[in-house]
């Protein structure tokens, strides 16, 4: 069995490291853009595929992913993680239907609300005790995910009928332009920055880099918040105007 997952600050990381700990501490937990995730794949019959979830719709690099490399999932089974800030309706269904298409059998699907990564938009920013408290629920569906798993009970979240409708009138039809291509609205502060390069080193996308002293972005942000989060300076925004509160699972008490 291998573990799959793309994160952006770290709450699919933790989410799936905690799953495979209860689950089968064998598991190998591949980040999406390892090098050699394809061959990794092949060699798996089961795969847990972990993801966030934006605007009830999968982040562009992991619907590229996944399509681009349609023959590799024909007769595996795959068991969804989607995790978000808020609601997502589908967000485990949005995957599982082209798995389903490219041949797969999704075994099951689990949602996990986490703390929100969007550190630039006021709107969803919690207190770090909030925040804990989000991540002690989710870890408690966890456990329960795990302990149904093993008794052939998997859940289905988010792969249902009416899951669909609720994600798709939700928010994917209101905001389905924003994951369909990647971004270029990026935003970096050259009074602020320190050209340390972290950005670029962390961007999956290979979006940023640094020219001429200072930080170039090429219009390909499948906004991870990556970046933004771990920019200690603060230099960075991507869809608000000011860094409000960098949050990573890691850091909680």
């Amino acid at each position: 069995m291998i573990g799959i997952y793309f994160s952006g600050t770290g709450n699919t990381r933790y989410c799936l490291e905690r799953f495979a700990a209860l689950y089968d501490t064998r598991m190998e937990l591949v980040p999406l853009e390892d090098a050699d995730m394809i061959e990794k794949v092949e060699h798996h019959a089961d795969i847990i595929f972990a993801y966030p979830v934006y605007y009830s719709n999968l982040p562009k690099i992991v619907r590229d992913f996944i399509c681009q490399n349609a023959d590799i999932w024909k007769g595996k089974r795959i068991f969804i993680i989607a995790t978000m800030g808020l609601f997502s309706g589908d967000g485990a269904g949005v995957s599982a239907r082209l798995f389903k298409r490219y041949g797969a059998q999704v075994w099951g699907g689990l949602h996990l609300k986490m703390p929100d990564c969007i550190c630039d938009v006021k709107l969803l920013k919690r207190t770090p005790a909030q925040n804990k408290q989000i991540v002690a629920q989710a870890e408690e569906r966890i456990r329960t995910a795990v302990c149904d798993l093993k008794h052939g009970t998997p859940t289905k979240d988010g792969l249902g009928i009416l899951c669909h409708l609720a994600g798709l009138f939700g928010q994917r039809l209101w905001f389905f332009h924003k994951t369909q291509r990647y971004s270029d609205k990026i935003r970096i502060d050259a009074d602020t920055c320190i050209t340390c390069g972290k950005c670029a080193l962390v961007c999956p996308m290979d979006n940023l880099s640094l020219s001429d002293g200072k930080i170039i972005a090429n219009g390909r942000c499948t906004l991870c918040y990556r970046c933004v989060n771990q920019c200690r300076k603060k230099a960075i925004t991507i869809l608000g105007k000011q860094v409000i509160f960098q949050h990573s699972v890691y850091d909680l008490p």
